[in-house]
């Protein structure tokens, strides 16, 4: 009876050390500003919830306000406007392209996909996928290519 005891404490001793030390870290919340009337917004929503981002949902009449309060230039505006670890987005912006601004924390205001592209996360149209560009917005409110869609 000892030795089999033993044995299943090895077994589970084995078993636990084949786990990672310690789990991935959690994606930051983000925050959305948009209207209450827009259903692309929530959609846009559900793609960064499918993404893994834990995501709150403020609803407010006038996003520019939102836009101005987080240094994005109206130029970029879109119909939402969201908060993510110190960066703003703008609009239609792939989950993907939000990973991999949190990961390489580029000295920015944050990242915009201007107007309402078809094709974009939460803008689908059946196949209809015009061409878009992520650009990240620096402080002085230039901006500079950060990726481009359909990828080639």
């Amino acid at each position: 009876m000892k030795r089999r005891a033993v044995l299943q404490y090895a077994l589970g001793a084995v078993a636990l050390s084949a786990l990672p030390v310690s789990a991935a870290p959690g994606l930051p919340e983000v925050e959305v500003f948009k209207n209450p009337n827009c259903g692309c917004c929530g959609a846009w929503v559900d793609h960064m919830k499918a993404a893994g981002f834990p995501v709150k949902v403020v609803e407010v009449e006038d996003t520019g306000t939102v836009r101005r309060q987080v240094g994005m230039p109206d130029r970029f505006g879109s119909c939402h406007t969201a908060k993510v670890a110190g960066y703003a987005l703008e609009g239609h912006v792939p989950a993907e392209q939000v990973k991999r601004l949190l990961k390489t924390r580029p000295q920015a205001v944050g990242l915009a996909v201007p107007g309402m592209p078809a094709g974009s996360p939460g803008m689908e149209m059946g196949p209809r996928l015009d061409p878009f560009k992520v650009l990240l917005v620096d402080r002085s409110g230039q901006s500079t290519v950060f990726a481009a869609y359909p990828k080639a």
